[in-house]
């Protein structure tokens, strides 16, 4: 949930936690970084849950035949339309969409966050100064440098729906309008899994 917020945190087992208490080293392979630009704003009635489980579906429809679910999930680009609460939820439910963590950078909402939550605004200046400084903070008014990504995805906000998934795993995203088709199809049919995947959504 922290990385909703900007700071980079992702969990380890047991083992690892403990040796890094101890001073060991810990190693870890390096994931990929996929840039997903999200743009426009979602509609009334969308939640953030609605958001995280179209990702799901998109970022299991793109990567599922090559295995690569140990991965960031890097989310910027014209990110302020989302609040903080709902980058948290997104970055908190990085394990259903399969990525290490899901980052958000810091930028005015997050600062406004700060603000909310009793910082000073001499603080506040501070860690915008310092994130300026250290080319890590986000200004949506002023140019972007150009970032490289290990793969890229697109997503209009405006275009996801309310919807639930399953009814056995996160990336099997059903539109609320088609729950009761898609109840009665898995009450119908044999166990199994779920082969359909909804691509529309993806740029």
């Amino acid at each position: 949930m922290i990385d909703g917020l900007g700071v980079a945190g992702w969990g380890v087992g047991g083992i690892e936690a403990e040796a890094t208490m101890l001073g060991q080293p810990m190693s870890m392979v390096l994931p990929g970084v996929i840039g997903f630009n999200l743009d426009g704003k979602l509609k009334n009635g969308v939640t953030a849950t609605d958001l995280v489980l179209t990702v799901t579906q998109i970022k299991v429809f793109n990567y599922i035949q090559d295995f690569k679910l140990d991965i960031f999930l890097h989310v910027s680009e014209d990110m302020g339309e989302l609040s903080l609460a709902d980058r948290a939820t997104i970055a908190n439910m990085s394990r259903e969409y399969g990525a290490t963590m899901g980052f958000f950078p810091v930028d005015h909402v997050t600062l406004q966050y700060l603000k909310l939550t009793g910082r000073s605004d001499e603080t506040v200046a501070m860690i915008e100064a310092y994130l300026r400084a250290n080319n890590m903070f986000i200004d949506y008014s002023e140019p972007q440098p150009e970032k490289t990504y290990s793969s890229y995805l697109q997503l209009d906000l405006s275009e996801v729906e309310p919807c639930i998934s399953g009814p056995k795993r996160p990336h099997d995203r059903v539109p609320l309008n088609e729950m009761k088709v898609d109840w009665h199809s898995c009450l119908d049919n044999k166990v199994g899994f779920k082969v359909r995947f909804r691509s529309s959504l993806v740029a």
